[in-house]
């Protein structure tokens, strides 16, 4: 009878185990009509582009840059497992723009008010640099509004390009404007 060696004790359950699809992370925010309203809608439209969705809470945040007088923003982030269609991370970024728009959204001001704002913060540990798409999303590790949800839900994230942790990037800035909101997610 043949034996395997000792040390396929360690490799042999990696080569028989498959591979999890990659994990995407998604910020969501809105600051026009019904921002709650929108962001359930939206968070369910987003549900439909996998499996295993995971929601942080809502939080309200005062805008940042943009024109004066905005009202202030609901923000959360999402994390799912994207089906085989939207693996690719450019086709994800093409139908988060497409939800966008089905909520009313058009791109005319940088950081203007919006009825829906849906950011592709991460796909895995994929890194693009495309003229279109760049993961992870060059400003999440600066922004207290993504950084406070994505803790909540994946409290060990790292930037796969930096290895820098979510919780040390945060710990370095001023969260204290990003407030639970009080408001949930509803059924579902």
């Amino acid at each position: 009878m043949r034996r395997f060696p000792a040390s396929s004790a360690t490799w042999w359950p990696r080569w028989c185990a498959v591979a999890e699809p990659p994990r995407a992370i998604v910020a969501l925010g809105a600051n026009l009509g019904d921002p709650l309203a929108t962001l359930r809608a939206a968070a369910a439209r987003v549900s439909e582009l996998g499996s295993d969705l995971v929601r942080s809470d809502l939080y309200r945040t005062a805008p940042v840059g943009g024109p004066a007088g905005q009202p202030d923003y609901l923000n959360a982030v999402l994390a799912f497992r994207p089906a085989p269609a939207w693996n690719d991370p450019s086709a994800l970024l093409r139908e988060l723009h497409a939800i966008e728009r089905d909520f009313g959204r058009r791109r005319r001001v940088r950081w203007e008010a919006r009825v829906l704002d849906l950011d592709l913060i991460a796909l895995g540990e994929r890194i693009e640099d495309g003229p279109e798409l760049t993961l992870p999303h060059p400003r999440a590790m600066v922004r207290p509004f993504v950084l406070v949800p994505l803790l909540q839900i994946a409290p060990d994230w790292r930037d796969p390009r930096t290895g820098r942790s979510a919780a040390d990037a945060l710990a370095a800035m001023d969260a204290s404007g990003v407030r639970r909101s009080g408001s949930g997610w509803g059924a579902g």
